[in-house]
């Protein structure tokens, strides 16, 4: 079967456009996925090692946040495990979008035409164009929807130059809740790489994409914010039959990078259901198989995915308190309810934890410390590269000068103490953050409290 290849339309825009050895030996695959009429023309499976592992049953779902599904269509119609959030829309021109991105996550093996990168997955579908276009605030209804629904995955595959702030605390919202938000980079890769939206915001698994040769798809957009890539370019997909009689097309764009990663990231939780999103995070893009320059680099992150060394790779400590950038995101008055407990209170006065920063996934990290009446805090790191800076009880934002930095700036030791003079106790703010050349790094945070003489 022969499929047309749809061009990269780029709203907000919709952003369509390996055990090497071991894995080679014996390829396991989903079962009769072989037998699926498009299954020669997924070139991609093999190369994010989709071919080399059996999916599990249904178990952490993935959310479409999209235009709408089309549950009509033969992969969906008797699909199990299939939700539908919200009222799907199909009448718009690009609604066929969130059919083509939901296929490449969990087309079923069903024998009728393609397979998916997790088929047995939980799929839920919420439908954030009901007029036609993506919506901002069906966008960040979708995403609080699914936050509410549980711990998931998240797939988003649209973007814009703007950010927006309805979309940004969302996902603040949805990674606190415990999900794993999965982006795409966008496709302005031939038109100088412009910062997209949500790609360029911290706590988001952002996914470029590469071609048939393994190397970054030209159209693909390069930024510090790339976490890692998948196949992106004529990737057979279901289409409405509205909109081709076939009922399949190849598509390219960033689009369909996303939902293979997504896809993926929801079958490893669901192999590994101990990790926390923010484990899950690590592991998705750390065991990302390196490709260009080695290390990080704009154009695919880590690397490429690669489903079984996710699997097989160690789980890193949990990321405590995310997200936790800016004292609103901690407070008990700020974006949240409640806030963040306080890592030291009257009762408890010392604490140590271990933690990671990353300059743009997770730029800051701030605590809440409780300090006693005519008494003092001091807060200590060490193991990192990073800067401590100390901000005062009332303090709304790490905008505001700090009441105490840490002397000597940027070394693996670090340390600041906040005095109280008066005679109630009150809270302070501890902020970790990278210091200026330094990346990403861990680091272990201690807090102590003496006791008044």
């Amino acid at each position: 079967m022969n499929l047309p290849r749809r061009a990269l339309p780029f709203v907000l825009v919709l952003l369509a456009l390996v055990a090497p050895a071991a894995a080679e030996a014996a390829r396991t695959d989903a079962p009769g996925a072989a037998q699926e009429p498009l299954a020669p023309q997924e070139w991609w499976r093999s190369p994010v090692g989709a071919d080399a592992v059996v999916p599990p049953g249904a178990g952490k779902p993935v959310t479409v946040i999209d235009s709408g599904l089309d549950i009509t269509h033969e992969e969906f119609r008797s699909r199990p495990d299939t939700t539908l959030m919200n009222t799907q829309t199909l009448f718009g021109i690009d609604d066929d979008h969130g059919t083509e991105v939901a296929s490449v996550v969990a087309a079923p093996v069903n024998h009728l035409g393609l397979v998916g990168v997790y088929p047995q997955a939980a799929l839920r579908s919420w439908d954030a164009s009901p007029f036609g276009v993506i919506s901002a605030t069906a966008a960040a209804q979708g995403i609080v929807a699914a936050a509410n629904a549980g711990p998931g995955v998240i797939n988003m595959s649209f973007g814009g130059p703007e950010p927006d702030p309805r979309v940004e605390r969302a996902i603040l919202y949805a990674v606190r809740r415990g999900s794993l938000v999965v982006v795409s980079a966008g496709n302005e890769g031939l038109a100088g790489n412009p910062l997209s939206y949500p790609a360029s915001y911290p706590h988001v698994l952002t996914v470029s994409a590469t071609d048939q040769t393994g190397i970054t798809a030209v159209f693909s957009s390069q930024s510090r914010y790339v976490d890692l890539a998948a196949p992106g370019s004529r990737i057979p997909v279901a289409e409405p039959v509205e909109d081709d009689p076939s009922g399949y097309i190849r598509a390219s764009g960033t689009s369909f990078s996303a939902p293979m990663v997504a896809g993926a990231a929801a079958l490893v939780w669901t192999a590994r259901p101990d990790l926390d999103n923010t484990q899950l995070f690590e592991v998705m893009r750390m065991s990302a198989r390196d490709v260009g320059p080695p290390g990080h680099d704009l154009a695919t992150g880590f690397g490429v995915l690669d489903i079984p060394a996710a699997l097989a790779f160690p789980a890193p400590p949990p990321d405590p308190s995310e997200p936790n950038d800016d004292v609103d995101e901690v407070s008990p008055t700020g974006l949240f309810a409640g806030g963040q407990p306080a890592i030291t209170t009257p009762a408890n006065r010392s604490a140590t934890l271990l933690a990671r920063v990353d300059r743009y996934e997770d730029p800051h990290d701030v605590y809440r410390v409780f300090v006693p009446p005519h008494g003092s805090s001091t807060a200590r790191t060490e193991g990192g590269a990073v800067d401590l800076r100390i901000y005062p009880a009332g303090a709304r934002s790490i905008s505001v000068r700090p009441v105490a930095i840490s002397a000597h700036r940027g070394q693996p030791f670090e340390a600041a103490t906040v005095r109280n003079r008066t005679a109630r106790g009150f809270y302070a703010y501890v902020e970790i953050r990278p210091e200026p050349v330094t990346a990403r790094t861990s680091y272990t945070l201690r807090v102590t409290t003496p006791a008044r003489p």
